[in-house]
């Protein structure tokens, strides 16, 4: 069956648009979690959306709803165009003064995805099979959440959870510095840090805090303190201001320290979460 053809009506110039309307209320986070819809924005993260919606394969179930785009960006991403029809999905043109409607950006680049919320059962991808599973606890800039899913996923991590006391996952912001990577790693919420380390370690996994108060291991000199960094690992990150705080570290196995060779007080999250998560893909392929 082929997708439906555009039409007329997928012209939109009014902003009293009943679909504009849908389409705004998803800029908050109370609308995205009653409607279990989220809006992804920017030629990459649509175009991955679409990939993923076209393909139904890989390790996310993407379902796309609706795209807008304005009549500059047809005319300069028409694979996104393609991709829609592949995945049978409604593209709307829309004026360009209506994109302040449904973005946050400044700049926006005119496309601008509807898509279904991606969350899944803990229980279903922290499994005996896991062999790298990130966590973020309390941690609540939207660009670090975004930026340390996208260094899990080029890691090959099996999931990344975001604990019900951090940022909403699909705050658009985060949905942005993802680039698209959200739509291929399976994601958690609203869950505690105790369950995740509890579960993770029933599943076999080492649970690690990436702390730098002692005691904890020299991320670059495990063989000093017994770390094995090939083993299965659930890495836990904490705050960007005040890390983990203690009765969080006590919920994991042990603490690792990034050593600072430099004058550096420290790195901020997103680098020493990719600091980490590489080492222990490194260390997994030797």
């Amino acid at each position: 069956m082929s997708p439906e053809p555009q039409t007329a009506n997928d012209r939109i110039t009014s902003p009293r648009s009943a679909r504009i309307r849908a389409a705004a209320k998803l800029t908050r986070r109370s609308w995205r979690a009653k409607e279990g819809r989220f809006l992804a924005e920017g030629p990459q993260s649509v175009r991955e959306a679409l990939v993923a919606a076209a393909e139904r394969a890989g390790r996310v179930r993407v379902r796309v709803f609706e795209v807008f785009v304005t009549d500059e960006a047809r005319e300069r991403h028409p694979d996104l165009l393609d991709l829609a029809a592949r995945a049978r999905v409604r593209v709307h043109t829309i004026a360009a003064e209506l994109v302040p409607e449904i973005s946050d950006t400044v700049a926006s680049q005119g496309v601008i995805a509807v898509c279904a919320t991606l969350d899944v059962p803990l229980t279903e991808v922290v499994t005996g099979d896991s062999r790298l599973v990130v966590v973020l606890s309390q941690v609540r800039d939207p660009g670090n959440a975004g930026t340390v899913l996208r260094v899990a996923d080029a890691a090959g991590a099996d999931a990344v959870v975001l604990t019900s006391s951090s940022v909403d996952a699909y705050n658009p912001k985060t949905v942005r510095s993802t680039a698209g990577s959200l739509f291929h790693v399976p994601v958690v919420t609203g869950v505690g840090l105790s369950e995740v380390a509890e579960l993770g370690r029933a599943r076999g996994l080492q649970v690690l805090a990436a702390d730098a108060h002692p005691p904890a291991h020299d991320l670059h000199r495990p063989r000093d303190t017994g770390l094995d960094l090939a083993r299965p690992t659930m890495w836990a990150f904490g705050n960007e201001a005040w890390g983990l705080p203690e009765k969080d570290r006590a919920e994991c196995d042990g603490a690792v320290a990034i050593p600072i060779y430099g004058r550096a007080e420290s790195l901020n999250l997103g680098t020493a979460a990719a600091v980490c998560i590489y080492e222990s893909a490194r260390t997994a392929q030797l």
